[in-house]
């Protein structure tokens, strides 16, 4: 059972907007996640600025990842009396200029002194056509843009006491919003990858009752780094080319990784919320 989604369920009366990466509520798109001390980070691993930062484009990532425009953003933060207040400014500096980036406005939120550092972020974004999860057909190509399995190996640099580039996928995701505003016609589902290759397309494929025949094997370095913030997409294999295309214009590699097919989807990784 994936108790993340069995919990969420429970507290939804409308079971069909839930199981994306965002609601869907006319062209508006609503998402959220948080970002805690002690579970997605350490703060000697990274600065306030780095924090702020990346709390907020992981935010970012599950409108693009529903070919949505991030337009608004709602943040909550919980800090621990001892931050000073150059270390608020950094932190504040991160979020700011993530959201300045994406052309989102920070419209308000809430602020409480906590024992550690904890963030809450809720994107307001739009779409008139929303890349949902749903819709994967047996014979569809599943594939993921870029490189994966560098968020894991660093994340084990620093866990054993090292450092990392500050441009590290681990502290700063790189966004595919180009390759997916223009693919997305081609498109039957997708998601961004946060917990993992294994994990992820499980979760599509167990969404859509379906399998997945794998290309080759996977090392589990590489299937089970999360956080990585790539895109998952499915499509139909005729149009593989068109989207070939769209790869080389954006600059966007990607890699074709299975095919979906009738049977059940099975997560090789550990689970990395519960």
């Amino acid at each position: 059972m994936n108790i993340e989604n069995h919990f969420i369920a429970l507290m939804s009366q409308k079971r069909s907007r839930i199981g994306d990466d965002g609601a869907v509520l006319g062209e508006w798109v609503y998402s959220k996640d948080i970002f805690f001390e002690n579970v997605h980070f350490k703060r000697q691993w990274l600065s306030s600025y780095q924090i702020g930062y990346k709390a907020m484009i992981i935010n970012i990532s599950d409108a693009i990842a529903m070919n949505a425009k991030p337009k608004y953003a709602l943040v909550g933060v919980a800090m621990p009396r001892s931050m000073s207040l150059h270390d608020m400014g950094e932190l504040s500096r991160g979020m700011r200029e993530c959201a300045d980036t994406f052309g989102v406005e920070i419209i308000g939120g809430d602020t409480i002194s906590n024992v550690k550092l904890d963030l809450s972020v809720t994107i307001i974004s739009k779409s008139k056509h929303p890349l949902m999860r749903r819709g994967l057909r047996a014979g569809d190509l599943i594939a993921h843009t870029g490189q994966i399995g560098e968020s894991l190996r660093h994340l084990r640099y620093l866990m054993a006491g090292g450092k990392v580039n500050s441009q590290s996928r681990f502290v700063r995701p790189v966004l595919r919003e180009k390759f997916i505003q223009k693919a997305r016609p081609y498109l039957r589902c997708g998601m961004d990858i946060s917990d993992g290759l294994y994990s992820d397309a499980g979760k599509l494929c167990s969404l859509n009752r379906l399998g997945i025949q794998w290309k080759s094997k996977l090392h589990k370095n590489r299937a089970c780094s999360g956080e990585e913030y790539e895109m998952l997409i499915a499509f139909n294999p005729i149009h593989k080319q068109a989207l070939m295309r769209i790869s080389k214009l954006t600059r966007t590699p990607f890699s074709i990784i299975g095919t979906a097919k009738r049977g059940k989807a099975v997560n090789r990784c550990k689970a990395h919320h519960f």
